[in-house]
């Protein structure tokens, strides 16, 4: 027990040196928030022990020179007075009043017995008023971006309203910038399917590849329609070009298999040498079971059917009118049941064999339905290449 503590002790000692290093090392190249977050969650319990002494002089350290070194820059960026800079100083206040309140959470705490002051400010005013400004410089140049009419500045413009809104909620409208730059950003893409197959493909398979409310699609900037929309100039096309439809014949497979077991068939006396009837200690007739080898032969049966359709999917660039992609699904689907008949005795069959007996012989499904069944595996195929691929890195 004494050898287990010593261990655990020795554990703690090295943990804690390699958590000190670590934070040392994080001051000395200047990772300070790095640090002051390792001290603080080393501080989270028992900060008043002796052995956090050093953690707590490490924060000291840490918060004094990133804050000397924040505020010396944002003295630096108002003093160059250009308006690109409003972000950084915004966010530059931002991490100064966040930093504060994270170490509030750890105080009071003491060093050496003495509790320690560290520099907190109040941000307030400074905060807001650069907020607003940052707010007012990038709604503009997101506006700019917004009337270009071009998709990508849109994109641009989504991601410069949408960073306004986080620290500025609806500032002057904002939300609906987002929105137009959000239609604006859209690429639209117009799907259907060509059957090249000369074969007539199921009219509910089509309306289920075309149904694209049912692939869970999640792509932020771009939007399929199975159905064209007069009022939108579509960006691209994506075809289905059914290329080839296979179906293999229906057949049907058996396997003859023997069965043979040994089993109990009722019972008969114990016979002597004599051919007596032999007893137990109690003067009774002894009885043992009278074991006999029974077979049957077992037919396994099984019904067997395929399907397999071949198809391209093509992107087309509606604006050039040339084709950017092309990928091959090869799809398929098997029928399969299998069920089974014996003759014989029942008994030598093993469990599998009566689960088997249960089976029973079903009616093949129409090449129609194995085509709508190869489908859904082509529906699967069809999804994930639209979830991997991204028009023009949308």
């Amino acid at each position: 027990m004494k050898k287990f503590l010593l261990l655990s002790v020795l554990v703690t000692v090295l943990v804690s040196c390699s958590a000190k290093k670590q934070i040392e090392s994080a001051i000395s190249q200047g990772n300070y928030d790095h640090a002051i977050s390792e001290a603080l969650e080393k501080l989270e319990n028992n900060k008043d022990k002796n052995r956090k002494q050093d953690y707590i002089i490490m924060l000291e350290d840490a918060y004094n020179k990133v804050l000397d070194e924040n505020l010396q820059t944002i003295k630096h960026l108002k003093k160059d007075g250009n308006p690109e800079q409003y972000k950084i100083i915004y966010n530059m206040y931002s991490d100064l009043e966040a930093r504060q309140v994270a170490i509030k959470r750890v105080m009071p705490l003491q060093i050496n017995g003495k509790t320690l002051h560290l520099k907190f400010n109040d941000y307030s005013s400074e905060l807001v008023d650069y907020r607003y400004k940052t707010s007012d410089y990038l709604i503009n140049q997101g506006i700019a971006l917004l009337d270009s009419n071009d998709k990508y500045n849109a994109r641009e413009a989504h991601d410069i309203f949408s960073y306004i809104e986080r620290i500025n909620p609806n500032f002057e409208e904002n939300r609906s910038l987002i929105t137009e730059a959000h239609q604006k950003g859209m690429d639209y893409v117009h799907v259907s399917i060509k059957n090249h197959t000369e074969q007539i493909i199921p009219q509910r398979l089509e309306s289920e590849l075309l149904d694209f409310n049912t692939y869970g699609l999640n792509q932020f900037w771009t939007t399929y329609h199975a159905n064209t929309d007069k009022a939108i100039n579509y960006d691209f096309a994506m075809q289905l070009q059914l290329k080839q439809i296979n179906i293999s014949p229906e057949r049907i497979n058996e396997r003859l298999v023997t069965r043979e077991q040994n089993v109990v068939d009722g019972w008969e006396y114990l016979l002597d040498r004599a051919g007596n009837v032999r007893k137990d200690s109690l003067g009774n007739d002894i009885k043992i079971d009278k074991i006999i080898n029974v077979k049957a032969r077992l037919i396994e049966v099984v019904q067997t059917k395929s399907a397999q359709l071949i198809a391209d999917v093509v992107y087309t660039d509606l604006k050039h009118n040339q084709t950017i992609d092309t990928f091959t699904i090869d799809s398929g689907y098997i029928f399969e049941n299998i069920f089974g008949t014996f003759k014989g005795d029942e008994r030598a069959l093993n469990n599998s064999d009566r689960n088997l007996m249960r089976q029973r012989q079903i009616l093949f499904p129409t090449d129609e339905q194995m085509v709508f069944d190869t489908g859904e595996d082509l529906k699967l195929k069809l999804k994930d290449i639209i979830n991997s691929y991204s028009i023009r890195g949308s």
